[in-house]
């Protein structure tokens, strides 16, 4: 994959998040839970795109993320470096 698809209307924000264990902690612990499938990805992004955000902890130092509105994920796409990488899934 190249790029996200675009968030559904109850999805305002994009939340990247910089490590590889929260996001196996959100894929295994929250989303299969809500829909039955998780998936961990690996991907770069420009650092000059990512310049222009904060980043968020969100409930502790190790959930580090960043909150992309979903009006800009054509750029955050376009700032994609490379491919989108599926590195684990969780049923």
């Amino acid at each position: 994959m190249r790029a996200f698809p675009p968030r559904l209307p109850e999805q305002p924000i994009f939340y990247p998040v910089l490590t590889e264990d929260y996001a196996i902690k959100i894929a295994r612990d929250w989303n299969v839970k809500a829909s039955g499938s998780g998936f961990v990805t690996r991907f770069d992004v420009k650092a000059s795109y990512l310049d222009a955000y904060e980043v968020q902890e969100a409930a502790g130092r190790a959930h580090l993320e960043y909150w992309i509105p979903a009006e800009q994920m054509y750029a955050f796409d376009a700032a994609i470096v490379g491919q989108i990488v599926v590195t684990q899934e969780f049923r």
